[in-house]
């Protein structure tokens, strides 16, 4: 199925715009609750005058706050990036580690972000969970929960470790772009054999629409997640 999606979104990758891990991690850190596009117009200025962690270990939220408001949580994110650049500077000579757990001790890092940096820059195996991740994979039945950590678990024990960053790339730009909250079925390449519709979207269409069912093409509510396993 991920090599079906894979297929339907060809050179799939994240949507953020960088040129090195410490680029990147910035950028995943500004991400969050925010969107690419926003802060990929946000981070030339920002690595024109910030181009490495000891330069941004430097910084004041007065000068930093400034150039990443439209991002939001700004407050928030300005004193994370300076503590993860402070802290890349006096425990990694500045350069970011290709470790999970020391990358998840730096400020403004969970396994998510982890998981970006390690597989996009990095060339370290990794499977971020995000809420498109999560939706899709539980819609289509191929994990099973709402806790991250644990769908990457259920994720990564499936596929091979060569998949793991191409799984979540593809799952994401399925989530943004077909399987949406409100889905649109019809143009999904693995709808025949995703959980969702087969249980909730395909026996409605099969029905000629005698007004007391939904109409054709809106899925009923039903969660498939409490009638099937994950498949394996």
């Amino acid at each position: 199925m991920i090599e079906t999606l894979a297929t339907q979104h060809p050179n799939a990758d994240t949507e953020l715009v960088y040129r090195n891990a410490f680029e990147l991690l910035a950028a995943t850190i500004l991400s969050a609750q925010s969107t690419d596009v926003r802060v990929n117009m946000v981070t030339p200025g920002l690595f024109k005058r910030y181009p490495d962690a000891r330069a941004l270990a430097k910084a004041t939220p007065a000068k930093l706050e400034p150039q990443i408001v439209s991002t939001g949580f700004f407050r928030q994110k300005s004193k994370a990036l300076i503590g993860m650049a402070q802290q890349l500077v006096a425990e990694h000579g500045g350069d970011v580690p290709a470790d999970m757990d020391l990358l998840t001790k730096l400020p403004g890092v969970g396994r998510k972000t982890a998981n970006v940096v390690l597989g996009h820059a990095l060339g370290v195996p990794g499977l971020p969970v995000d809420r498109h991740v999560l939706r899709v994979s539980n819609r289509i039945g191929i994990a099973e929960g709402d806790d991250p950590e644990k769908v990457e678990a259920q994720l990564t024990a499936a596929l091979p470790k060569e998949m793991w960053t191409l799984a979540s790339d593809v799952l994401i730009l399925h989530g943004r772009r077909i399987c949406k909250p409100k889905p649109l079925c019809d143009q999904c390449s693995v709808r025949e054999d995703c959980d969702y519709y087969k249980l909730a979207v395909g026996p409605a269409e099969a029905r000629p629409h005698d007004g007391r069912d939904r109409p054709s093409g809106r899925p009923r509510k039903h969660d498939a997640r409490k009638v099937r396993a994950p498949r394996r």
